[in-house]
């Protein structure tokens, strides 16, 4: 979140003036970093709002780089989306070259999304990955509105939410309530009712912001893995620590696969992919900030 990542820069800062100081007195030392080879990110979270008749379809690939160093946009051969059961599908398109952004070229029918299951094919640096996916449905959020609570700190934001469970069907759902906040939940104690809960923003918000909020439905395996991730950037990693935990998602490498002996390569741990493929229903609103009561 915005205001904890500057305390996290301010002390970053005053941790390298430090450093800066003592080599002036001291000997330098070379310190070994850990190193490892570049592995695929991949963010195929394809949103499908079902009131529209097209979905644009958006897969993000990039690649881990060094210790300190940035996050590159990963080259491809190709990447495509392919229905299952029928064998038809489309050649993603890189928006712009150099960006890692690849997108369907032409409108992709919403009706096609919610069908059958569907197939993500990445072929990169002679290695091939792939993932499937089925739409997982979501409800609508009855209400979204800032309230006057805080919970830590006067300079919180509170947004309830509200919103009824389908009775139909065990329910898992992500929300995703902007500056990169995310949240699940399950209808574990709340099946086929009205659910309701206060969200606080640490982020410094002032009046005139605008606060963007989606609800997702999502199946179990991606409720974990997103469970996990969140638990993950909660723990609040220093800039010398590594997770404990390398979060793995759905992505497989299956270059060595075949129909014989070796159908899937879940026993080999070094070999796939970071990120997910899944095809969701997603809801929004909106909340624009106003100016809490004295």
């Amino acid at each position: 979140m915005k205001k904890t990542i500057r305390t996290y820069l301010s002390g970053i800062t005053a941790v390298l003036f430090s450093v800066v100081f003592i080599a002036s007195c001291e000997d330098v030392v070379d310190v070994d970093l850990p190193t490892e080879e570049p592995r695929l990110i991949i963010d195929a979270l394809i949103r499908v709002d079902t009131s529209k008749v097209f979905t644009d379809v958006v897969v993000k690939v990039a690649e881990t780089g060094s210790f300190f160093g940035t996050v590159p946009p990963a080259e491809l051969q190709q990447i495509t989306i392919t229905n299952s059961e029928t064998g038809v599908g489309e050649v993603l398109i890189e928006q712009e070259p150099g960006t890692g952004i690849y997108r369907n070229p032409d409108p992709f029918p919403t009706a096609e999304l919610l069908e059958s299951e569907w197939l993500l094919q990445i072929d990169y640096e002679d290695q091939i990955y792939f993932a499937y996916a089925q739409f997982t449905p979501s409800v609508p959020i009855d209400s979204a509105v800032q309230g006057d609570g805080i919970l830590f700190d006067e300079d919180d934001t509170e947004v309830i939410i509200a919103f009824t469970d389908s009775g139909e069907r065990d329910d898992f759902y992500l929300f995703d309530f902007d500056f990169a906040n995310y949240l699940v939940t399950k209808d574990e104690f709340y099946q086929g009712q009205l659910f309701e809960f206060s969200y606080y923003y640490d982020d410094l918000l002032v009046a005139g912001d605008t606060v963007n909020i989606s609800l997702m439905g999502v199946d179990e395996d991606f409720y974990n893995y997103m469970d996990q991730l969140i638990t993950q950037s909660e723990e609040g990693f220093g800039p010398f620590e590594t997770p404990s935990l390398t979060v793995r998602g759905n992505i497989i490498n299956a270059t060595d696969m075949d129909n014989n002996n070796n159908f899937n390569n879940l026993n080999n741990t070094d070999n796939f992919a970071l990120g997910y493929f899944a095809i969701v229903q997603e809801f929004k609103e909106t909340v624009i900030i106003e100016d809490r009561a004295p």
